[in-house]
């Protein structure tokens, strides 16, 4: 992302997980950790969008760790549909966050992940801030987010997303009562519009 990112090794179920964390200026709020595309579709840590939300927590003084998931780059392991990756996930909490305050990002396949690492994390330790861009809604299972999270959550949509139908997401949504952020004319991967995400999400976590 930058030449302060640093590269870092951590152990996930199967192996070795390849990362990058970022450090904000100043005292850090906190560590936030995010999680990237489906990897059998060329999703990596390093994806625009993924860099899009780091850039957002560490511009609002957030730590930032973004991990490659099994069998992507130098991370060890084959792809496993969701379950074994978001078992990784929690691991790498637990190395880079085993207490203090942690936030949950994911974009698509990365979201449905976050969800289900949320789905434990959120029995057990205290979650500051979730936000979900273009999740996944359509093709996986989404879990559903905790009410006592609401307030904290943020789920962006692009409305001509043609990868995750809106629709999907607000069915998804919708008996949660869990309000969907929608970009008029975004698709999937927010082409031209990736500033105006970023300031979604920092608005956001500013708030």
């Amino acid at each position: 992302m930058n030449s302060q990112t640093q590269k870092i090794t951590l152990q996930g179920e199967a192996g070795a997980i390849e990362a990058l964390r970022d450090e904000p200026e100043g005292a850090s709020r906190g560590v936030a950790i995010v999680a990237h595309p489906h990897p059998l579709f060329g999703g990596t840590m390093d994806n625009k969008v993924v860099q899009t939300l780091a850039r957002a927590f560490v511009q609002c003084g957030w730590t930032v760790v973004r991990f490659n998931f099994r069998g992507v780059g130098a991370s060890v392991g084959e792809h496993d549909a969701g379950a074994g990756e978001a078992r990784d996930f929690l691991r790498v909490v637990e190395q880079v966050a085993p207490t203090g305050p942690l936030a949950i990002a994911g974009f698509s396949f990365g979201s449905f992940v976050a969800s289900h690492a949320l789905a434990e994390l959120q029995t057990h330790r205290m979650i500051e801030k979730v936000a979900f861009v273009g999740t996944a809604a359509q093709r996986f299972t989404v879990a559903a987010i905790a009410p006592e999270l609401h307030d904290k959550t943020l789920v962006v949509h692009g409305e001509q997303d043609d990868t995750v139908s809106l629709a999907s997401v607000m069915d998804w949504a919708r008996p949660q009562s869990l309000p969907v952020t929608v970009v008029p004319g975004g698709g999937h991967f927010f082409h031209g519009q990736l500033p105006l995400l970023k300031n979604l999400v920092v608005r956001h976590l500013q708030g």
